[in-house]
């Protein structure tokens, strides 16, 4: 399965295509073949040594970590795989960088007034965002070089149907469709929203299928980043699909009370920093009209893991410009939300089967972590 083309998406040459391919291998290999081996080690001489050193076995992940920094075999599975994550954004950034002027013309003739696209230049970027590329992404979501810039959201497309080997869909959209296929019209089969509203939407790729899901509804989408929202709303105009994208902070929108029916996001509360979290679920509580819903995916706690998976887990937060990937996991984000307004009783961690195309063609059922919360 290749990813659906369209015009926004870069033309690639072959040895283009052949370095996203290597990448691709690359990071199968660490996975399949390297990573098995840290826990060999850990097992074999890191634990012994540390308990040789400390009288006991490391207590928690960190010393879990603090125990495999020393070991020549963890220090290169850590270095191959921060190297293949450089060589993903090159391989696809070269790309983009090569054609971003023709890009972002193409973004300009793409506006249709299908949908909408409002901008704040003077919108202050919040200090987690601004001071972060997150996941090692070059300029992160909002660096612009060009006017009219749409490259980190061109990046951002191609870059995540690479990482992922094309297992989030021709058009990286599995975790919105799993949201609305296999949780929402299962679990609430009647519920049938107005307004919806999809937080952190960098792309667009996960808000689009909230557009075919509830025909009748007004979607809107943020971002704090202008170069991935004018991609997002040229990709939604050319893909025939109807979106109101807005540059906005989560944490303090400009809709009014109750303006929502629905609120999603999707892996994007891993990328906040805790206290925006905290207020980011009490503007969600304030923007939900009665009855409404918030549904927000993401990865699942370290409860109940054992201290050397939280550790490999915990890599991305040191060395792939994750920060906040570790301290999101320890939270409580039930406890959270009842904090920021929620009512006890009406929130609750839910999980929900997804659909990945692997590139055989072939499904394979993952699983997707949702914070869901009711009005």
């Amino acid at each position: 399965m290749s990813q659906q083309r369209h015009a926004l998406l870069p033309d690639e040459t072959h040895d283009e295509v052949a370095r996203e391919s290597f990448v691709q291998a690359l990071k199968s290999h660490i996975a399949t073949r390297v990573s098995p081996g840290v826990r060999e080690i850990y097992d074999c001489r890191v634990r012994d040594r540390w308990v040789s050193e400390h009288g006991a076995e490391p207590a928690d992940r960190h010393e879990v970590r603090e125990a495999l920094s020393s070991d020549t075999y963890y220090r290169l599975w850590s270095s191959v795989r921060r190297s293949s994550q450089h060589l993903l954004w090159s391989s696809v950034g070269d790309a983009v960088a090569r054609q971003a002027d023709d890009l972002a013309e193409r973004a300009r003739a793409a506006d249709t007034g299908l949908g909408s696209l409002r901008l704040d230049p003077g919108l202050e970027i919040p200090w987690y965002n601004a001071d972060v590329d997150i996941h090692a992404m070059p300029g992160g979501y909002r660096g612009e070089y060009t006017d009219d810039d749409v490259s980190a959201g061109a990046v951002f497309d191609r870059g995540v149907y690479v990482y992922a080997m094309g297992q989030m869909g021709a058009l990286n959209d599995d975790y919105g469709q799993s949201i609305c296929q296999n949780f929402l019209a299962v679990s609430f089969p009647e519920f049938s929203p107005r307004q919806i509203l999809d937080m952190g939407c960098t792309s667009g790729n996960s808000t689009l299928p909230y557009v075919d899901a509830f025909g009748d509804a007004e979607v809107h989408a943020i971002d704090l980043g202008a170069p991935v929202l004018r991609y997002a709303h040229a990709r939604a105009e050319l893909l025939g699909r109807a979106v109101h994208f807005s540059q906005q902070n989560a944490e303090c929108t400009d809709f009014g009370d109750a303006s929502f029916d629905l609120i999603v996001s999707h892996i994007v509360l891993h990328e906040m920093s805790p206290a925006a979290l905290r207020r980011t679920f009490a503007e969600c509580r304030r923007l939900l009209a009665p009855g409404g819903l918030m549904v927000h995916a993401d990865f699942a706690g370290y409860a109940g893991v054992d201290p050397v998976t939280q550790a490999m887990i915990d890599w991305d937060t040191y060395n792939n410009h994750e920060p906040f990937w570790g301290p999101m996991r320890d939270m409580d984000l039930v406890a959270e939300s009842v904090s920021a307004g929620f009512d006890d009783g009406m929130v609750s961690i839910e999980t929900v089967p997804t659909g990945r195309v692997l590139q055989t063609g072939k499904q394979q059922r993952g699983q997707l972590t949702l914070l869901v919360g009711r009005t």
